[in-house]
């Protein structure tokens, strides 16, 4: 196994992290639960780890409307903020605990629910969301030549080199992952409970 920059970039690259269902392609009709599966499969199916996984299924979407991370559907069809919800539900549950994020859409879901205008518009808010992640993504590559870097600085000089490359890469990336989890949870702690 060789270790080096240029495959660890190819495989950020890979990853297809700037795949997302963009704003314009959630349709402002409403959509029945199937058509709402086949818009994650047809627009995120790159990013899957494996080709059997499934991003949705009927199953969420019946425990996120029952948990209450869902508004109640209206004649078994669901509402553009429906769809954005679930996206964001997607993008957290990768991280955080069902209830964290059910504490999380508290407010919004109960918001979207009164029949006056609602405070928070989600479709901006999303918007908002997906301006900041692109250039996270943008970002990536800068930080993984970063920890390439540090690992490169400790030096291996065992037999295995490679392989403690590789690993110390991996170490390092799930601790930023958890610390930034970490974080997270922290802010939901002392802001949304």
């Amino acid at each position: 196994m060789e270790f080096n920059k240029e495959e660890l970039i190819e495989i950020l690259n890979v990853l297809n992290l700037e795949e997302d269902i963009e704003l314009i392609d959630i349709p402002q009709l409403d959509l029945y639960m199937d058509q709402v599966i086949q818009l994650f499969e047809n627009t995120l199916s790159n990013s899957k780890r494996n080709k059997e996984d499934k991003l949705l299924t009927k199953t969420m979407i019946n425990n996120y409307t029952k948990d209450k991370l869902l508004m109640p559907v209206k004649n078994k069809k669901y509402s553009r903020n429906h769809v954005i919800l679930m996206i964001l539900i997607y993008n957290l549950k990768q991280s955080l605990s069902i209830s964290d994020i059910k504490v999380l859409f508290n407010n919004i879901v109960s918001n979207l629910q009164q029949e006056e205008k609602a405070q928070i518009d989600l479709a901006s808010l999303y918007s908002n969301f997906l301006k900041i992640k692109k250039e996270q993504v943008r970002n990536e590559e800068e930080v993984l030549s970063k920890i390439i870097n540090e690992v490169e600085e400790v030096g291996n000089q065992g037999n295995n080199k490679d392989y403690e490359s590789l690993l110390l890469t991996v170490l390092t990336l799930v601790h930023s992952a958890n610390t930034q989890r970490r974080i997270a949870e922290k802010i939901i702690d002392k802001y949304f409970i």
